[in-house]
């Protein structure tokens, strides 16, 4: 259980710095699914995983899909340097 939970920890940062969209959709796709991997986390450190991960993507959707390409801006990747 604590490799697991390590392994989920640690592929979190990934998660994050891999989604983006340059559609409303595709933002709501990849915030639900960045939100669905953080809440259930959250959820199984306190002994409700599937609660956490439903919360989790309904905020991660919710805020992907009220967010547009300008209002968050990570700048350039490190490879395009």
């Amino acid at each position: 259980m604590r490799r697991t939970t390590l392994a989920i920890a640690l592929s979190v940062p990934v998660l994050l710095l891999g989604a983006c969209g340059n559609s409303t959709s595709d933002r709501a796709l990849s915030g639900g699914g960045i939100g669905a991997g953080v809440g259930l986390v959250g959820g199984a450190l306190v002994g409700a995983p599937i609660e956490g991960a439903l919360i989790g993507a309904a905020v991660g959707a919710g805020t992907g899909a009220l967010t547009d390409k300008d209002d968050i801006d990570v700048g350039d990747p490190v490879w395009k340097d």
